[in-house]
C-alpha cells in the first residue's frame, strides 16, 4: 500500500486530505511545516509527499529542495498564492506537478497515480540497471583472469576479430560483451547469434536476411543479424556447430564486408566487427573437414582462451560471494555467508559445469540453508 505524506499548515487541508487519500486505500501521515516534515522522512518511507508552497518557517520551494537533494521521490505541489511563475519554478526544481487551491480532488487523484506509477518504473528500471550489471561483472583475481582482462584492455578499441575458445559454462560471452563495452563500437548495438541452436537450413537468412517470397515462411523482407549489428558488434557463438555452406557465406562477408540476402540479387554493405566463440578444437575439425581453414584463420586475429573452473580454484570463494550476494539480493533475503571449511569443500570439487554449474549450486544453496553456509551443505547439496 502506498504511503503518502501531507505537508500543509492548515489542519482542515490535511484532514480534508488524508480522509480523501484514505478512502482510495492510500496510508496517510501529515505535517504542519517543513521541520516537522523532515523528521519525519527520515524515520518513514513515502512513496509521494504533498507539500503546500506558502507556509511558517520554511516555504514549500525551500521543502521541495531539500527533499529532492536527499531522495529521489515524486513531490506534489500545492497552493492557494500561486502564479504561473511559481508553477514553473517548482517545476524546473524538480517537483513532479504543481495544483492550485482549491484543490481538483479528480486531477490530483490522477497526478498521484501518475506519480506511483513513474515511482515504480523507476524501480524497475534501477532494479534491472543492477541486474544487468551484475550478469556482466567478471569475477576473479587469479593470474589467468589477469591475463584475460589485460588481453580486454588492449584488445578491445581495435577492430581485431577475436576467437574466444574454452568448454561450455566458462563465461566466453562475457568476454566477448567486454571486448564490446570497452570497444569504439559500444553505443552500436551486440547482437548474439548461437549458431548451435539454429537449424543448419535457417542459419543463412538468421545471418544474412532474404528477401520476401524467396522461400515458402518468407512472407516479408528480414535484415539478417550482419545488418542489424552494422556499426557494433556481431557474436557468432558456438561457430564451430555453423554448416560449411554458411561458412563459406561469412568468410565472404568478412572478406568483402558485403553481405547477399537469401534470394537477393545485390550486395549490401555492413561495417560489423565479429568476435566468435566456440567450446570445439577448431583444427581438429579443420582435420575432419567439418571447419573452413582460410574461415578459422579469418577469426583467429586474437586468440583468447577462457580457463576451466578447476584451472582457477583460488576464484571460486570470490565467485560464491558473488553469486550469494546477487541471489539474496534478488530474492530480498538477508546476506548469507560461507564458512571457510565450506570455501575448501567448494575449491575441492570437480565443476564440469564451469561457472554456470557453480552458480547453480549456490542458488541451492541458497535456497536450503541457513544464514551461515557450512562444509556438511556444500557435501550435501552440491
Amino acid at each position: 500500500m502506498a504511503k503518502i505524506l501531507v505537508i500543509d499548515d492548515e489542519r482542515a487541508i490535511r484532514s480534508t486530505l488524508r480522509e480523501i487519500l484514505e478512502y482510495e486505500g492510500y496510508q496517510v501521515d501529515d505535517s504542519p511545516d517543513g521541520p516537522t516534515a523532515f523528521q519525519m522522512v527520515l524515520t518513514e518511507k513515502y512513496d509521494i509527499i504533498l507539500c503546500d508552497i506558502k507556509m511558517p518557517q520554511m516555504d514549500g520551494i525551500e521543502v521541495l529542495d531539500k527533499l529532492l537533494s536527499l531522495y529521489d521521490i515524486p513531490v506534489i505541489m500545492i497552493s492557494g498564492h500561486g502564479n504561473i511563475e511559481t508553477a514553473v519554478d517548482a517545476i524546473k526544481r524538480g517537483a513532479y506537478d504543481y495544483i492550485s487551491k482549491p484543490l481538483d480532488l479528480n486531477r490530483l487523484l490522477v497526478t498521484i497515480r501518475n506519480a506511483m506509477e513513474r515511482t515504480s518504473l523507476v524501480k524497475e528500471t534501477k532494479v534491472l540497471k543492477r541486474k544487468v550489471s551484475k550478469t556482466y561483472d567478471m569475477i576473479g583475481e587469479s593470474e589467468p583472469m589477469q591475463q584475460i582482462r589485460a588481453m580486454i584492455d588492449r584488445v578491445a578499441p581495435t577492430d581485431a576479430r577475436v576467437l574466444i575458445t574454452g568448454s561450455n559454462g566458462t563465461g566466453k560471452e562475457l568476454v566477448a560483451r567486454w571486448l564490446h563495452e570497452l570497444s569504439n563500437r559500444s553505443t552500436g548495438p551486440f547482437v548474439e547469434v548461437n549458431c548451435a541452436a539454429i537449424p543448419g537450413e535457417l542459419i543463412e537468412s538468421v545471418l544474412f536476411g532474404h528477401e520476401k517470397g524467396s522461400f515458402t515462411s518468407a512472407i516479408k523482407q528480414r535484415k539478417g543479424d550482419f545488418e542489424q549489428a552494422s556499426g557494433g558488434t556481431l557474436f557468432l557463438d558456438e561457430i564451430g556447430d555453423m554448416s560449411l555452406a554458411a561458412q563459406a557465406k561469412v568468410l565472404r562477408a568478412l572478406q568483402e564486408n558485403k553481405i547477399m540476402r537469401v534470394g537477393g540479387e545485390k550486395d549490401i554493405a555492413v561495417d560489423v566487427r565479429v568476435i566468435a566463440a566456440t567450446n570445439k578444437d577448431l583444427k581438429k575439425e579443420i582435420e575432419n573437414k567439418n571447419f573452413r581453414e582460410d574461415l578459422y584463420h579469418r577469426l583467429s586475429v586474437i586468440l583468447i582462451h577462457v580457463p576451466t573452473l578447476n584451472e582457477r580454484p583460488d576464484d571460486i570463494p570470490l565467485l560464491a560471494d558473488h553469486f550469494i550476494a546477487e541471489i539474496c539480493d534478488n530474492n530480498g533475503k538477508p546476506l548469507m555467508t560461507f564458512t571457510d571449511e565450506a570455501y575448501e569443500e567448494l575449491k575441492n570439487k570437480e565443476w564440469t559445469g564451469n561457472i554456470r554449474q557453480l552458480r547453480n549450486v549456490v542458488e541451492r544453496l541458497a535456497i536450503l540453508c541457513d544464514n551461515v553456509i557450512t562444509d556438511e551443505a556444500v557435501r550435501k547439496y552440491s
